[in-house]
């Protein structure tokens, strides 16, 4: 009788450890999808010759090609995310790190975002001079701190106390947004105001994940902060819905509050992605003559790239194989 329930006992054991295992495997063997962006503005085709316009494209296919290899292999959403913000924030191309415009005072402030879809947990940092990847501390401050925006020098602090690179700020000058900053102050107007760049992403396991980062505006006003660090406006993920990060003419996108509004059309009134973006940036915005676009994934790994100016850089991969890169409104590139 004893040997009966101990066969009994071993083998219910074993079942559900199977069982378990087998659950685990469905949970990783999901779709993915992964989404970026490097800024929507004014893009002219015919004023960008073909060698930058591949400089742009390759970066892009590096991005993507990192954060598809961490989806593919079981990955998180908010690794990958995380991943490719981090290369494009260390790319002298892209207004975000490295490459940040400057503002009236000739200064470098960048901002940066991100949130984890699966327990709307969120973290940002604004008005940073000395961190060289702000998506890092972005992300510090959501996992290692109960607030969700830190500025200035306190984010600074933090960040240096977390062990993330500090630089000194002559580190994100370069030579083409100094250009750019120059000839925006001797027209004293401001200009280049897009340069966003962002990710978002479906894992394996059915999570979502966004983040955001930028340099703002060239020769916008000292203190001024956008929509990229603002949760909710720059950025949002919830995995009843959809994750999104925006690009654009940030005071906008915070008034209407674009990212979470993409999210609630699709929760509350029952839109495709599709539809609410489309709406959004091409309906709402537009009728405001504010410019700029979004990129998104919703939870069963369908995707926007959606804006409402000439081009934005963008690129897309899933995992049934369906990918790309792309700069200017058609794919004819």
């Amino acid at each position: 009788m004893k040997k009966t329930l101990l066969l009994l006992i071993l083998t219910l054991f074993v079942f559900s450890a199977c069982s378990q295992l087998g659950n685990k495997s469905k949970k990783t063997i999901g779709k993915y999808t992964l989404v970026i962006h490097g800024g929507a503005g004014y893009i002219d085709k015919n004023n960008m010759p073909d060698s930058i316009a591949r400089k742009y494209k390759d970066k892009l296919q590096q991005v993507l090609d990192s954060g598809t290899y961490i989806l593919k292999n079981g990955g998180t959403a908010l690794d990958a995310v995380t991943k490719c913000i981090t290369m494009m924030e260390n790319s002298p191309l892209f207004n975000a790190g490295k490459g940040a415009v400057f503002n009236a005072e000739g200064i470098n402030e960048m901002d940066a975002s991100i949130m984890d879809g699966s327990n709307l947990m969120a973290g940002a940092v604004a008005n940073v001079h000395t961190i060289k990847n702000p998506i890092l501390a972005a992300r510090a401050v959501m996992e290692h701190t109960p607030h969700v925006l830190l500025i200035t020098k306190g984010a600074e602090d933090f960040a240096k106390n977390q062990g993330l690179e500090i630089v000194d700020p002559s580190y994100f000058f370069t030579e083409s947004r100094w250009k750019s900053y120059v000839r925006v102050k001797e027209q004293k107007e401001q200009g280049e105001k897009h340069g966003t760049v962002g990710a978002a992403a479906l894992d394996r396991h059915g999570n979502l994940a966004a983040g955001t980062s930028t340099g703002g505006m060239t020769y916008k006003m000292p203190g001024r902060v956008g929509d990229s660090p603002i949760i909710g406006a720059g950025t949002y993920a919830d995995n009843a819905s959809c994750a999104v990060s925006c690009t654009g003419h940030g005071e906008f996108f915070i008034r209407d509050v674009v990212a979470y509004d993409i999210g609630a059309l699709m929760k509350y009134n029952q839109l495709s992605l599709k539809e609410a973006a489309n709406y959004i940036v091409l309906d709402k915005l537009k009728k405001q003559k504010a410019d700029g676009g979004i990129i998104a994934v919703d939870r069963f790994g369908n995707f926007a790239l959606t804006f409402n100016t000439s081009g934005m850089f963008r690129g897309f991969a899933t995992s049934d194989g369906f990918h790309g890169v792309y700069i200017f409104k058609d794919h004819k590139e």
